[in-house]
């Protein structure tokens, strides 16, 4: 199966893809649950980088978008040497505060959806750690990006 027959759960994802070594197994012979949740991590930050904005960027603004809650459904395991797709979407965001990201894991060899994930993040002063309003900035680099769904629970 190629990349581009991958049946994702929205359109237009931002991917990264990842391989899995030797080191991302557990005693269980298998990608250690905590590796997946380390990719999605790793796409969301890839994807905000895209958009222009970076940890310089968030810095500069004394602004960035702090993960509030995480919720993930693992589905099958994945081992060594699999060539897995991470993708992410922001869903939904209120244009002030908040908004929300859904994540998908997929092994490309057979299409086998991994992982669903989702994570809610708010805007906050980061010298201070206090909610704050999205800048301009965050509007504009974001918003190009974001799909606009129903808010809805994060992973159903």
């Amino acid at each position: 199966m190629s990349r581009g027959d991958i049946s994702w759960d929205y359109p237009q994802p931002y991917t990264l893809d990842v391989r899995v070594s030797t080191e991302n197994i557990d005693g269980l012979q298998h990608t250690n649950n905590t590796v997946y949740v380390q990719w999605c991590e790793q796409v969301a930050w890839a994807h905000s980088v895209s958009l222009g904005l970076d940890l310089d960027a968030y810095r500069k603004l004394d602004r960035a978008m702090a993960i509030t809650h995480s919720q993930y459904h693992y589905l099958q395991a994945s081992r060594e040497g699999d060539e897995i797709t991470a993708a992410t979407w922001i869903v939904n965001w209120d244009r002030r505060l908040t908004m929300q990201r859904r994540f998908q894991l997929v092994r490309v060899s057979d299409g086998v959806t991994l992982l669903r994930g989702a994570m809610r993040f708010a805007c906050i002063e980061i010298s201070s750690g206090r909610p704050r309003r999205m800048p301009p900035e965050f509007l504009d680099g974001y918003g190009e990006a974001v799909l606009g769904l129903e808010d809805k629970d994060l992973v159903s």
